[in-house]
C-alpha cells in the first residue's frame, strides 16, 4: 500500500468519527397561508457550525493532499516503468545491430569462399587442360618422329594382312621380337612351341601343387612353419632350371605336357598376345585408325621385349 493511499484511508475513518454538521437546517414545512420564517441560529448552533465547518475544511485539506501525492508517486512509478522498458528496447536494439553485423560478416565470408572454390576450380580446368595439350602435342611429336621404314612397312601389311612371315613387316618382328623371346635352352621343344603358336594350338594351364611330377626330376619338399607343407620346387621344361612351376603347357593334341617356369609363361604368354591382335586385324575385328593400330603394335611389341629380358608380374 502506498503511503498516499495510507494517508488517504486514515483521513476517511476520522471523517467518519467526526461528521460534518450541515451548516443549514432543513425549514420547516410552513401551513397555507403562511410564510416561511427561517428561525435565527441559537449562539450555541453557531459555535458549533464554526467547529465542524473547520474539520470538514481540515478533512477536505488532507483529502487534497493525499491526492496530490498519490499522483505523484503514480507519476514516478510510470517514469520508472518508462525509463526500463526503455532501457531494455536500447539493449535489444544493440543485440540485434549486433547479430545483423554478424551476420553481413558472415555473407561476406561465404561470397568469398564462392568466388575463391569457382577460381581454384577453374585454375585447375585450366591446368588440366594446358596438361592435355602438352601431352597431344608430345604425342604429335612423337609420332611425327617415328621410324617412316616401319610404318610404311606396317601400312603396307595392313592393305592385305596375312601371318606369312616372309613378308617385310612380320619378318622384322620375328627376328627382333619373337624368335629371341621364344629362344628357350631347351632349342628342340622352343621350335615346336613357336610351331604351335603360330598355328594357335598352344594351351597353358595352371596346375595344383600335388600334380607336380616328383619321380623324373628332383623334387625338393620342405617342411613348412606348424607342420604345412611348402611348395613343391621342379625343373623347368624349357630352362632345365629347378623353379617352382605353377603353369604347364600342352602342344595340339599331344597328351604331354610340360611344366614350365613363371618367368618361361610371360615370354609364351607376350608372343601370343601379338599374335592374337595380329589375327584379330586380318579378320577385320579391329575398327581402328591405323596408327592406333600401330601403337598397339609397337605395345605388344614392348611387352615381348620386356619378357624377353626376365620381366613378369609377380603373380604369374
Amino acid at each position: 500500500m502506498w503511503r498516499g493511499q495510507a494517508q488517504f484511508e486514515e483521513t476517511r475513518q476520522q471523517f467518519q468519527k467526526h461528521p460534518v454538521v450541515g451548516q443549514w437546517k432543513p425549514l420547516a414545512t410552513a401551513s397555507r397561508g403562511q410564510e416561511l420564517q427561517q428561525p435565527e441560529p441559537s449562539a450555541t448552533d453557531l459555535g458549533g457550525g464554526d467547529e465542524n465547518q473547520s474539520v470538514a475544511q481540515l478533512n477536505v485539506s488532507r483529502l487534497r493532499s493525499s491526492s496530490v501525492e498519490i499522483r505523484e508517486k503514480g507519476s514516478e512509478f510510470l517514469k520508472e516503468e518508462l525509463h526500463r522498458a526503455q532501457k531494455e528496447l536500447k539493449l535489444k536494439d544493440e543485440e540485434c545491430e549486433r547479430l545483423s553485423k554478424v551476420r553481413e560478416q558472415l555473407e561476406q565470408e561465404l561470397e568469398e569462399l564462392t568466388a575463391s572454390l569457382f577460381e581454384e576450380a577453374h585454375k585447375m580446368v585450366r591446368e588440366a587442360n594446358t596438361k592435355q595439350a602438352a601431352s597431344e602435342k608430345q604425342l604429335r611429336e612423337a609420332r611425327g618422329k617415328v621410324d617412316s621404314i616401319l610404318f610404311a612397312e606396317f601400312q603396307a601389311w595392313k592393305e592385305s594382312p596375312t601371318l606369312d612371315k616372309s613378308c617385310s613387316f612380320l619378318a622384322r618382328i620375328y627376328h627382333e621380337d619373337v624368335g629371341p623371346c621364344l629362344d628357350f635352352t631347351k632349342h628342340e621343344l622352343s621350335e615346336l612351341i613357336q610351331a604351335a603358336v603360330e598355328q594357335n594350338t598352344l594351351n597353358i594351364e595352371p596346375v595344383a601343387t600335388q600334380a607336380l611330377p616328383v619321380v623324373k626330376v628332383s623334387a625338393i619338399e620342405c617342411g613348412g612353419p606348424n607342420g604345412f607343407r611348402s611348395q613343391i620346387v621342379t625343373k623347368c621344361a624349357l630352362s632345365g632350371l629347378s623353379r617352382a612351376c605353377r603353369h604347364r603347357i600342352k602342344l595340339g593334341d599331344s597328351g604331354n605336357y610340360y611344366y614350365i617356369s613363371p618367368s618361361c609363361r610371360a615370354r609364351i604368354t607376350a608372343v601370343c598376345n601379338f599374335f592374337t591382335y595380329v589375327r584379330y586385324i586380318q579378320q577385320g575385328l579391329v575398327r581402328q585408325d591405323v596408327e592406333l593400330m600401330y601403337w598397339e603394335i609397337m605395345r605388344l611389341r614392348k611387352e615381348m621385349s620386356m619378357a624377353k629380358l626376365g620381366f613378369y608380374p609377380s603373380e604369374m
